[in-house]
C-alpha cells in the first residue's frame, strides 16, 4: 500500500497530496469505490451536498475499516444554502447524511456573486471552524475578486481554493493568485473531459519516455505544480493506477512544453454559475 505523502495548509492541519473524487456517483456506487479506494490507500476523500452521495461516502468509510482519524474528508456547502444561518444548517445536514461528528474541510462550492451570500456564508463557516464542526474551511470556484472581498470583508482566507484544473485549462493566474494567499490550489477534474488525454503531444510524449499512462503524466504535472488533484475512478484498477505516480518525475522541459496545449473552460464559469 503506498504512503501518500501530505502538505500543511496554512491552519496547521496537514492533507494528503492527491485524493479520491466522488462525483458523479450514486450513493450505491460512492459506497463501494470509498471503501475500495481507502483500501488501496488513498486517505484523502472528496464529495459535496450537490452530489447527493453524502450516505454512501459516509457508508464507504464505514465499511473500510480505516480509523476516522486516518481519513481526511471533504464536503462543500450547496449553493442555495448560503447564508449564516442556513450555511450552519447545511453542514448539519451532511454530517447527519454522512453520519460523522466533523469533517476535515468545508467548501463553499461555488461564489454566485449574483446570489450575494457567500461572504456571509463564510462568517459561518469561521464559526463551524471554531466549534469543530469542520477542522478546516475553504471554498471552490473561487476567482480573485470573490477571495479578495473574503479578506476585506472578515480578515480570514480559505485554506484551500478548488478549482477547475487540467492541461487544457492550466489557470496560471489563479494559481498565482492562491500561491500569493497560501492558499492551497486543489484540481477537480484533473484529468479533464471530452478529449483523449493522448492527442495532447506532450502528455502522450511523456506517457512514452516514461512507461506510464497519460493520466498518470497529468497527475504527476498537477503535483509538481503544486496543486492537488482527485481524480474520480470508479474501477480498482483506474483507482490503483492514479495513486502509481510517485516513482517518476517530469522534466522542466517536458513540464514546460504543457504550455502549448490549447487552453479552453470545460465547465461551468464561476463568475455566473448559479448552484440551487
Amino acid at each position: 500500500m503506498p504512503t501518500i505523502p501530505t502538505r500543511s495548509l496554512s491552519d496547521g492541519c496537514s492533507i494528503p497530496v492527491i485524493g479520491f473524487g466522488t462525483h458523479p456517483m450514486s450513493d450505491a456506487e460512492a459506497e463501494t469505490s470509498v471503501a475500495s479506494a481507502l483500501d488501496l490507500g488513498y486517505r484523502l476523500i472528496d464529495t459535496a451536498s450537490l452530489y447527493r452521495n453524502e450516505i454512501g461516502v459516509g457508508r464507504g468509510i464505514a465499511r473500510s475499516g480505516v480509523q476516522r482519524s486516518d481519513i481526511f474528508l471533504t464536503t462543500k456547502l450547496r449553493g442555495g444554502d448560503q447564508g449564516i444561518v442556513e450555511t450552519k444548517a447545511g453542514l448539519k445536514g451532511s454530517l447527519g447524511r454522512l453520519n460523522l461528528d466533523y469533517v476535515d474541510l468545508f467548501l463553499i462550492h461555488w461564489p454566485m456573486p449574483s446570489f450575494n451570500k457567500y461572504v456571509d456564508a463564510w462568517r459561518a463557516m469561521i464559526d463551524l471552524r471554531e466549534e469543530g464542526l469542520a477542522r478546516s474551511i475553504g471554498v471552490s470556484n473561487f476567482n480573485e475578486a470573490h477571495l479578495d472581498r473574503l479578506l476585506d470583508e472578515t480578515g480570514v482566507l480559505p485554506v484551500i481554493n478548488q478549482i477547475e484544473l487540467h492541461p487544457a485549462w492550466a489557470q496560471a493566474h489563479l494559481r498565482d493568485v492562491d500561491a500569493r494567499y497560501n492558499i492551497v490550489t486543489e484540481s477537480w477534474s484533473p484529468i479533464g473531459r471530452g478529449v483523449p488525454l493522448g492527442l495532447y503531444p506532450p502528455v502522450a510524449a511523456a506517457a512514452q519516455t516514461h512507461d506510464v499512462t497519460p493520466a498518470q503524466v497529468v497527475l504527476r504535472w498537477h503535483l509538481q505544480l503544486g496543486a492537488l488533484p482527485i481524480p474520480k475512478a470508479s474501477s480498482i484498477e483506474h483507482q490503483r493506477e492514479n495513486l502509481d505516480v510517485f516513482n517518476f518525475e517530469l522534466s522542466p522541459a517536458e513540464m514546460k512544453a504543457f504550455a502549448s496545449i490549447k487552453q479552453e473552460r470545460m465547465d461551468e464559469d464561476p463568475e455566473f454559475f448559479v448552484e440551487l
